[in-house]
């Protein structure tokens, strides 16, 4: 230790630069935000800028910062029209232009899908099994075979979102795992029909807890689900502690053998209300550490990235922020249906309440 002190300050006597950090010799594969509320947001009159204030298309201002892939959501027939094929066909155009990769998240509803609900769409509700895993293997090759054809492909596919008791309830809850297995092989069957090389992945929320997880994935190497990246949710205000989080992305990459994404996470840079609309997390220190600041959300997602990359086997392949441009535009709430609603996310954004670009965009960059 004694001789490496001295040989790195012989380094900087002679001018020499030090070694870089390990890490900045091997940035994360996929550098990721979630974009879904973009296209309402830029129709309502929302604005972007970069660190400067300099006002600018967001997608551009997200890859300059070093960003390099999107995640968008799609809906079947959502109330508002928007997470649509066409709407998605559109932001992913203006992505390909801004050098950025795709992720699909198919939500298979009509709104939200998460673990406390995953209702199914309404043209879909009183179709019998078989019928119900074609109308999710069409409705999933018409999406993707449409990005292809554009020149837009998707990179990586998730196939339904935080699926933690299933999907498309009832006919897909994991009580009945042969349910589950049958909606997601229809699913992946769609996906490797438009193109063997998009990755498909399956996502789980509640990031810390290794049971689950472990629960979850050996039941679907029971029943044949195939898969090529596991996908988590973690939010370090929910889903537990950051060595939890370590332990169990550490545990299911070496288990299962397969590359993990965190498909979403999110911390907020204030605890400060931009539209009137009540934000979902209001502590100045949501976890232990990291305060509600522009400062302390950089370091909490720096902190998420340099877990994934520290992930046996290089298996961890990256990072995406949650709804990073959905700012306090009025109208764009977050029920489809109801145009009063409002935003309970615009403090996680990564576009701060003057629509600057905030410090964690660049920590995401540069992870």
């Amino acid at each position: 230790m004694k001789r490496a002190l001295i040989a790195l300050l012989c380094l900087v006597t002679l001018g020499v630069a030090a070694p870089a950090p390990a890490h900045a010799e091997r940035p994360l594969p996929v550098r990721g935000a979630d974009v879904s509320s973009l296209a309402k947001s830029e129709a309502l009159g929302g604005v972007y800028r970069d660190a400067r204030g300099r006002p600018g298309d967001a997608l551009r201002i997200l890859s300059r910062a070093g960003l390099n892939y999107i995640r968008l959501k799609v809906w079947v027939h959502p109330a508002d029209g928007y997470n649509t094929k066409t709407r998605v066909l559109a932001v992913a155009r203006s992505a390909r232009a801004a050098g950025l990769r795709l992720l699909v998240d198919f939500h298979y509803s009509d709104t939200w899908a998460d673990p406390g609900k995953q209702y199914k769409p309404a043209a879909w509700e009183a179709l019998p099994p078989d019928e119900l895993a074609r109308a999710v293997y069409d409705h999933t090759f018409d999406v993707l075979d449409a990005l292809r054809r554009q020149g837009t492909p998707a990179d990586m596919v998730q196939i339904g979102n935080e699926i933690n008791g299933g999907l498309l309830w009832p006919d897909g809850s994991n009580a009945d795992w042969a349910g589950t297995a049958r909606l997601l092989k229809a699913g992946y069957d769609a996906v490797k029909a438009v193109s063997e090389r998009t990755r498909v992945v399956l996502h789980l929320a509640n990031g810390g807890d290794n049971g689950l997880y472990r629960w979850w994935f050996d039941n679907a190497a029971a029943h044949g689900i195939r898969y090529d990246v596991i996908g988590l949710s973690y939010y370090p205000y929910w889903h537990g502690t950051l060595d939890a989080f370590r332990a169990n992305i550490n545990d299911v990459a070496t288990r299962y053998g397969k590359p993990v994404v965190v498909v979403e996470t999110g911390y907020p840079f204030t605890t400060a209300d931009d539209d009137g609309w009540e934000n979902l997390i209001v502590s100045p220190e949501p976890y232990p550490g990291y305060p509600a600041t522009p400062q302390g959300q950089a370091a909490m997602l720096r902190q998420v990235a340099d877990i994934v990359r520290d992930v046996p086997g290089r298996l961890g392949l990256g990072v995406f922020t949650w709804e990073a441009t959905w700012t306090g535009v009025p109208g764009n709430g977050w029920d489809p249906a109801d145009p009063s609603t409002g935003n309970a996310w615009e403090n996680q954004a990564l576009f701060g309440f003057d629509d600057r670009a905030l410090p964690a965009m660049t920590a995401l960059g540069r992870s």
